[in-house]
């Protein structure tokens, strides 16, 4: 009898083990599945723009890959300062991520006080993309190429007008490194936006604009103005019959960025699994070609690169910001 139970509790223990190991993990491990709830990426522009354009397209890939939905917030705000307190103040769990960007390396020189440090208070995950700009001028100009620009600039200092958007913006600084780079002065003339940049070029109110290819690309396609530079490293993908500038004499590049970081704390695994997810996402060829219709060269990096590609701009930019006295806001 005795022999029978002992049997008996013998099989009840064996089913017990194994029912066990059929049940589904317990609430608290499952919590360690990244992500349980939706994501949210705070971006420090207005609807509409390349990087929010950016920042939607990857997110929607996001969601689809990790099995919940990524979703943009846009915070936009002069030095990115509102987007970016919103991040550091939250949770470092991976819900809450941050779009940084080149100009997110400019604000920490162009303000006398940012209230954050990009690189103490983020943790980087990879890069989204990047874009150079195009030097513009009209259809009509007498300028064939950079090099005749700054020829007529060489020989009148001061008789030529470039139009870029507002101070401190990279059009502006990428302005300034050029009157730097060459050697020449030239009177930058600051715009509310690029529209009303265009307009003065039409108009001949400028001889040259500093844009990217995403605010120049219908006024291109159609004719009215010509590239005579771009600032990549290399030619684009999107414009390879423009020189860089390097190949027009001037030994200087510019390549605008954008890249999602997350708070300082940020369990590693998470970040780590984002990084994963985006390494497979912008290698592909779908989302590269849409990307690069906007002038953006998609790809993904490794937290360390993209660290120092800002640590990098920080002093690039720091260095154009003091050679031409612009004042710290």
């Amino acid at each position: 009898m005795i022999l029978i139970r002992a049997s008996r509790l013998a099989t009840a223990a064996a089913f017990l083990a194994l029912f066990t190991l059929l049940m589904p993990a317990p609430r608290a491990e499952a919590q360690g599945l990244y992500p349980t709830k939706p994501v949210r990426i705070v971006v420090p522009f207005a609807a509409g723009g390349v990087a929010d354009t950016t920042a939607r397209l990857v997110a929607d890939e996001l969601g689809k890959k990790l099995g919940n939905r990524f979703y943009i917030e846009n915070q936009a705000g002069a030095g990115g300062i509102a987007a970016a307190r919103t991040v550091i103040s939250s949770q470092p769990d991976g819900y809450t991520l941050a779009l940084l960007s080149n100009g997110t390396a400019i604000s920490v020189s162009l303000f006398k006080q940012l209230p954050f440090d990009p690189v103490k208070d983020f943790v980087p995950i990879s890069s989204l993309g990047s874009f150079d700009f195009l030097f513009a001028v009209r259809a009509n100009s007498k300028f064939k190429t950079l090099e005749d620009l700054i020829k007529q600039a060489k020989q009148k200092p001061g008789s030529l007008n470039v139009g870029t958007i507002n101070v401190g913006s990279t059009q502006n600084l990428t302005a300034e490194l050029l009157k730097t780079a060459a050697g020449i002065d030239f009177v930058i003339v600051p715009h509310r936006g690029s529209p009303e940049a265009l307009i003065s070029l039409l108009q001949g109110n400028v001889d040259l604009v500093v844009d990217s290819y995403s605010a120049l690309k219908g006024n291109l396609l159609d004719g009215n103005i010509r590239a005579i530079a771009a600032t990549g490293p290399l030619r684009s993908k999107i414009t390879p019959d423009v020189p860089t500038l390097r190949e027009s004499g001037i030994e200087a590049s510019v390549e605008s960025w954008n890249g999602l970081f997350a708070p300082a704390g940020t369990p590693p695994a998470v970040t780590g699994a984002i990084n994963t997810a985006l390494q497979q996402i912008l290698a592909d060829p779908g989302l590269k070609k849409r990307l690069l219709d906007l002038g953006i060269d998609a790809k993904a990096s490794t937290p360390d690169q993209l660290a120092a590609r800002l640590r990098g701009d920080i002093d690039k930019w720091r260095a154009v910001i003091d050679k031409a006295g612009i004042e710290r806001q």
